[in-house]
Parts: structure tokens; sequence; C-alpha cells
């Protein structure tokens, strides 16, 4: 892997990559630009095209060309591999042995789905009742029909096989793409096709029945191509509109990401027929840390919700909840009435747990004691899911003073209820965004300070891509800096480094405090946990 990373590396330059997505000028011996993700005032972005590398201040993440391509458009390190190599003129199936034929297989499916999209493009075009509904009954405009590629399936149940088949594929490989049903015909008859695409194109469709039938909507079933618990719909039109404003917004259904776009709303995307996982939002949080919910209002809408939160604590994920639909029962009806409205309401969100709470307190009794006990049981569930001490803390002091109790009561009904109905820990890097960036300015001085003594054991990174991130952290943030006053920042990020690090030690005990069973081992770790709060 690191032969065929070294040749796409050696191939494509830093600053060609990154000057694919945001303009460099020259400074120095390095090259300087405004922050992809729209987090900074003035240009941060650095690129080294003496090391390879790029660090972005703002956003404090950094690397190298593969880490960048990741980063930025929010896809898996084999993803950007094959992106890059596809760019650098590299044949990866000349270092891959073992994954060859995967390789190759995959390479037909995406031709037989990229080809199947294309047939059903042309068959919109030739069936006039069927466009009268996808431009005028649906609303869409040329534009948007172009953008994400309508189609239509003829209701001949071998329309697409035979297309398919004049172009040399197998029954076989047609199965695999996910376009036959169990009798060797066409998957899709008498709808209106959407493709689902990714970064390097067509891997299924998602398709919605014209006349009377069921169900309303197919989708591809799984394939080597296509999981729906990886894929985000939308997200391949949404990219440059997500980097640019700085948020996204997850609806529910697939058509309310294409009228959102429609209506100017590019930010846009929808989980496509699945709940909402982990892979999802950490997808997401490569691209952007705002997060807007657009759900019902229902107990679907609530439930999904909660899930959110509690997925999203470990990945410094801001949540909010867009509500604002007036009668309308989603965002494609409420585009419908007027395209301003749905712009307004993406505007107009609420933080996610304050409207989590208010749900709540709609359907219980808050003056019966039933009422309160079942209000902070649902209440003290999801802010137990919160990782920042401040958000949670303002947050334990709205639910006290709506029930008329001391935030002390509500610590001892958190550890109560938190147990039984708390998820399985999402798994996350371990340090916080915070942490890194402290230990990666200690690191910095500590090795290119000249003998600054920066009071914390860190360990020395071998890597040589993270070495020269490093110091173009030193060169920019303290390039020319005399010894004392290296000597002063450095106490100063120990003492941060400090209490950031007795946070994420009230974090651990925390968590052992929900899984301890036995009383005596709950008081002392209580215990514990006010003492180091007492000193963070």
């Amino acid at each position: 892997m690191e032969d065929v990373k070294e040749e796409i590396r050696a191939r494509l330059p830093v600053e060609d990559v990154v000057g694919q997505y945001i303009e460099l000028k020259r400074a120095g011996r390095s090259m300087k630009g405004r922050s992809p993700w729209g987090v900074d005032k003035t240009p941060s972005f650095m690129v080294s095209p003496d090391k390879g590398i790029w660090h972005d201040f703002s956003a404090n993440k950094g690397g190298d060309i593969f880490s960048f391509v990741m980063e930025v458009e929010g896809i898996s390190f084999r993803e950007a591999l094959e992106k890059l190599a596809a760019q650098a003129g590299v044949e990866l199936k000349k270092y891959s042995g073992g994954d060859k034929k995967i390789a190759q297989k995959k390479m037909r499916l995406r031709e037989a789905t990229e080809w199947a999209c294309k047939f059903y493009q042309v068959c919109l075009t030739k069936n006039r009742p069927v466009c009268e509904y996808v431009f005028y009954k649906r609303n869409m405009n040329k534009g948007t029909v172009e953008e994400f590629r309508i189609g239509y399936a003829p209701k001949d149940g071998h329309a697409l096989t035979r297309f398919l088949k004049s172009k040399g594929y197998t029954e076989a490989e047609m199965r695999e793409a996910g376009l036959l049903n169990q009798y060797g015909g066409d998957l899709f008859r008498g709808r209106m096709m959407v493709p689902f695409i990714d970064t390097n194109g067509v891997i299924g469709f998602t398709a919605r029945i014209l006349d009377k039938g069921e169900p309303k909507y197919l989708n591809t079933p799984e394939t080597l191509l296509f999981n729906k618990s990886r894929f985000i719909f939308g997200l391949a039109q949404a990219k440059e509109a997500i980097r640019h404003s700085g948020f996204c917004v997850i609806v529910e259904g697939n058509m309310d990401v294409i009228s959102s776009h429609q209506a100017g709303v590019k930010e846009a995307v929808a989980t496509s027929g699945t709940a909402m996982t982990e892979m999802h939002l950490k997808m997401l949080s490569r691209l952007t840390s705002d997060i807007r919910l657009a759900y019902d209002g229902d107990a679907a809408g609530v439930k999904a919700a909660e899930r959110a939160i509690m997925l999203a604590g470990k990945l410094g994920i801001t949540l909010s909840v867009i509500s604002g639909y007036g009668d309308a029962k989603d965002p494609d009806e409420l585009i419908q009435k007027d395209p301003k409205l749905w712009q307004e309401a993406v505007e107009e969100r609420v933080p996610a747990v304050e409207w989590l709470l208010n749900k709540y307190e709609e359907d219980l009794n808050l003056s019966s004691g039933p009422g309160k006990k079942e209000y902070s049981d649902v209440a003290m569930r999801v802010i137990n899911f919160l990782e920042d001490p401040v958000e949670r803390k303002h947050y334990e002091k709205m639910v006290a003073k709506k029930l008329d109790v001391s935030v002390e009561d509500l610590l001892a009904k958190k550890v109560e209820v938190a147990k039984p109905r708390r998820l399985k820990e999402v798994k996350g890097e371990g340090k916080s965004d915070v942490m890194r960036t402290l230990e990666d300015n200690l690191l910095a001085i500590m090795i290119y300070g000249g003998g600054v003594d920066v009071g914390v054991e860190l360990a020395m990174p071998e890597d040589e891509v993270k070495l020269g991130e490093l110091e173009m952290i030193f060169e920019n943030r303290y390039g020319g800096w005399e010894m004392e006053a290296l000597m002063v920042e450095a106490e100063e990020l120990k003492r941060r480094w400090d209490r950031e690090r007795v946070r994420g030690e009230i974090k651990v005990l925390e968590k052992k405090l929900v899984e301890e069973d036995d009383e005596e081992e709950k008081k002392m770790i209580m215990r514990k946990i006010m003492e180091k709060r007492k000193k963070g």
C-alpha cells in the first residue's frame, strides 16, 4: 500500500490537488488559501509544496493529499485512493493482487448501472405523460432533472435487460448490480427513476411508482456497490454547497432533497430509506459540524432525533432541528407552497435537545408526580449523551427549573435511568478536537522550539507526514518567537492541556458510574467526579 501511495504522491503535487478545491496564493516557500470548510475569516490554510503536506489552522486538520481528499470530499481512504490513482494514471491492480477480481467486478457493475441510468434518461424524454408528471405534477425544472439524472423505467418487463445485453452485460452481472427481479426480468417497471450517485458515479436507484401499486418507492437491494448504511442521498450534489455555507440539512425523503436543491437550499441530503447510522454522521462530520435535522414532530421524528443526539456526542457535531413547516407535512410540500418558506425554516432552527425537551413536555403532564418522573427519565437520558459540560449543565438547569427540583436531584436521577437505556458507546478516536490541537502545538514547540520543556510527556511521532505538519504548525504559528515567549506559551498550553485531560477523566468516570451496580462503588466514583470537577 505504501508503494502505491508514494507513486501517486510523486505524480500529484499537493498544491495541484488542493488547488482543485480552493484558490492558493504563493506565500514564500509555502502557499496560502481560505479554509474549504469556511471557518476562517482570513486565509489560514497552508500548503507546503516541498513537504507535500497541508494544514488548516482554523479547523486544525492536516496531512497529505489522501487525507485532504478524504476530508474535503467526505469519503473513505479507499475511495480517495481510487480517485487520486485515476488522476495520477496509476493502475491500482498492479499493487493489489488479491483485490484485482473484486475491483474488476465493481468496475463492470458501475458501467452497467451507468448505462442503465442513461437508458432511463432517454426513456423519460420519449414518454410525454411521464414528462408531464415530472415537470408539472412534481414541479421539477430542466436543471433539476439533469442534475439528479431523473429517468423513467418502461412498463415492458425486459426493456433494460435487452438494452444491457446489447452492450455485452450478462444476466449475472445485471443481477449483481441489483437491476433484475427474482424471475430474471427488469426490477424497475413503470417508475420514475432517481439514481443513487456517489463520488464515482451511479451505484443504484430509488424508483417511484407512477400508477397505482405497491410499494410506492422501490430501492436497489444491497449490492457490491450500494450499501444503505453508508450511502447518503444527494451528498454528491450537496458537497460544494455544504463546504461553502458550513452546514448540512438532513431531510427524511429523497424527493425532499431534490425539491430543496431546486428551492435554493442545496445543502440538503437524506439517509435514503434507512435510519441514520454512525457512519452517516461520520461522513457528514468531515464536511461540517453544523447539522440540521428536518424531522417531523411525530413519534418517529422524536425517536430519530434522540438517536442522532446519542450518535453525535463523540463526533463534535452541533445538532439542531428545523420544524417551522406550518401546516405542511414535510419540506417538499412546504416548498411547493413557497420556496422562501423553506429557506426561512432552515435558518430558524432550534437546538436538537431543546426541541426534544419541548416535545416531551407536550406529551406529559408536568403538574403530576408520574408526569414529572417520566419527563425526568427521558430528558436525562438524552442529556446524559451530551459531551460538552457547559451544554450539559445548561440543560440540567433547564429541566430542574421545569420540575421545580434541584440539579443535584437530577444528577442522582441521571445515574438511575442512564444504565438501562444507554446505547452502545460510539467508538471515537479517544481524544477531543481541543486535546488534539493542544498536543499538536505542544509537540511543535517541543520538536522545533530549540529545547523548550513543555512539561508534558508526549509520544514522538514517527510518521514523516505528521512531523512535516508539526513543522508547518511551528513555522506559521511560532516562527520568529523568542525562547522566553515560547516558554510562556508552552506553560499556558500545558495548563489548558491539564484541564482538558481532567475533563476526559471525568467522562471515563461517568461511564463507569453508569455501568456500576454496587452502591458503595457508585458513591466513591461520584466523589472522584466531584473532586475532578472542582479541579477542572
